[in-house]
């Protein structure tokens, strides 16, 4: 079999329909089912467990900075849910309304999480009164549901699993502080972990959260040019705390309220690992985040010492801290080859009776299908070295279509002629005001993806007034 051989026939190209590409993948790769429930997906064990990764990685980074889990209810009285007014309206049309109680008409409608910030405000007003009580950092692991008119597998789902975080502090600069802080944990962990570049910046007021004063983003660039903003970050201010009555003795023994933050990350980000890395051949997973890091593929293992030798590597592998996987079934080995391609798995190792002779073993990454020799005693040694390598040719791979597909505009005509090129990022210097951001949408279909903290001044005036310019944006086709 040649090194560019498509293992699986049954995926649709990326190039030829990208959106059934992914729904190929997903459902192939085992990662979801769809339910009977319009917009709600059965996370199947492989995708699951993908989501366990990511949960495990952040949860330890949120303890590590002082977070801890705790766990609101699923539903929310209206009369709550209207304390704050932005917010209530930024929601409305995503919400899932409770009305009865069994058989019982309810006295007042609840509604099913679309987002906590209400529940922790109500929560907060009752232990919060002394600046000893501040900060408070909670985190909770949960699944909320918005009502979505289109739906699609992690990017786009009526129930979703996520985790939201919801600060007080006692100052705005300690709130703000925080809501950077945790952007930055998010960015790292795109690319680090997830070999995902991202662009860190603000968004505008138009696209920010509802209810908050700043809210932050990570915008990472799929392969067929569109963007996906991965997690978020927000700054309320104090908001919501004046909304719910929640107030401390400061130091000076004064009467304040808090400053507030919240930031989340969900199981869209599976749906930007898929895009970002996969192949016509399936998924390429980022080893911190694959259920499997390393299999194992014995070839003729019905001879002798074959099977044991696989066991003993095996065995070695997991001791190292690796996830490792033995497929001893008695599938054809281009069977395997194919299944585990298509799961993404990081790393095959192959071993036969001619290998165990000359005391190695076969190593091909997934990304290139390159195959490496290894000593069979080197391989515990040589596996995170070829893991990392293999990170890394993920991140420079997605880094390199993104800067491909980055242009800057100076005039609208060069914008609409860009947005008409394909999908990708268009930087482009902006006035500010609204009516500008809107005739982007309507006269390019782009919306800004963010105001990037690295900022660059590409001219003096905004494209579409001819105003003068304050900021420079990113501008994107989204998912």
């Amino acid at each position: 079999m040649k090194k560019d051989d498509k293992l699986v026939q049954e995926i649709t190209s990326r190039e030829v329909d990208f959106a059934k590409w992914y729904t190929d993948i997903v459902r192939k790769a085992e990662l979801i089912d769809y339910s009977s429930v319009r917009g709600c997906c059965v996370l199947r064990p492989y995708g699951y467990a993908i989501w366990e990764n990511i949960q495990k990685i952040l949860d330890a980074k949120f303890k590590e900075l002082g977070h801890e889990n705790v766990m609101m209810p699923l539903f929310i009285p209206e009369s709550l849910l209207q304390k704050e007014k932005d917010h209530v309206e930024g929601f409305a049309p995503e919400v899932a309304w409770v009305t009865m109680g069994g058989s019982e008409q309810l006295a007042e409608r609840l509604c099913v999480r679309p987002t906590s910030e209400t529940l922790f405000c109500e929560h907060y007003a009752h232990i919060i009164h002394s600046y000893r009580d501040l900060p408070k950092l909670y985190n909770q692991w949960c699944s909320v549901v918005r009502w979505e008119k289109s739906t699609r597998p992690f990017l786009r789902t009526a129930e979703f699993l996520w985790q939201e975080g919801h600060t007080m502090h006692a100052t705005a600069e300690e709130a703000i502080e925080e809501t950077e802080r945790m952007l930055g944990v998010y960015a790292d962990f795109a690319q680090e972990q997830l070999a995902m570049p991202v662009v860190r910046g603000r968004k505008t007021d138009k696209e920010k959260f509802a209810g908050a004063e700043a809210t932050y983003t990570i915008e990472a660039m799929m392969h067929d040019g569109k963007a996906l903003q991965s997690g978020t970050s927000h700054y309320f201010g104090d908001g919501f705390a004046k909304a719910f009555d929640i107030t401390f003795t400061d130091r000076d023994n004064q009467l304040k309220h808090p400053h507030q933050t919240s930031w989340g990350m969900s199981t869209r980000i599976i749906g930007g690992i898929i895009m970002t890395h996969g192949d016509d051949n399936g998924l390429v997973l980022p080893p911190a985040v694959a259920p499997v890091q390393v299999v194992i593929v014995p070839i003729a293992f019905h001879k002798g010492g074959v099977l044991e030798t696989a066991q003993q590597l095996c065995q070695t592998l997991q001791q190292a801290g690796l996830r490792v996987k033995l497929d001893d079934s008695d599938a054809s080995p281009g069977w395997k080859f194919a299944e585990y391609e298509m799961k993404g798995v990081p790393l095959r190792v192959e071993l036969g009776p001619r290998d165990i002779e000359a005391g190695v073993c076969v190593a091909v990454p997934r990304d290139n299908r390159e195959k490496i020799e290894v000593p069979i005693a080197e391989l515990a040694q040589r596996v995170p070295e070829l893991l990392e390598a293999y990170r890394r040719r993920l991140y420079e791979k997605a880094l390199q279509n993104r800067e491909a597909r980055t242009t800057a505009a100076r005039t609208m005509e060069e914008v609409k002629a860009q947005s008409a090129a394909g999908n990708g990022f268009i930087k482009t210097m902006w006035c500010g005001e609204l009516a500008c951001e809107e005739a982007m949408k309507e006269q390019a279909g782009l919306t800004s993806r963010c105001m990037p903290f690295e900022q660059e001044t590409l001219s003096d005036v905004c494209p579409v007034c001819g105003k003068p310019a304050k900021t420079m944006v990113i501008w994107g086709k989204a998912y």
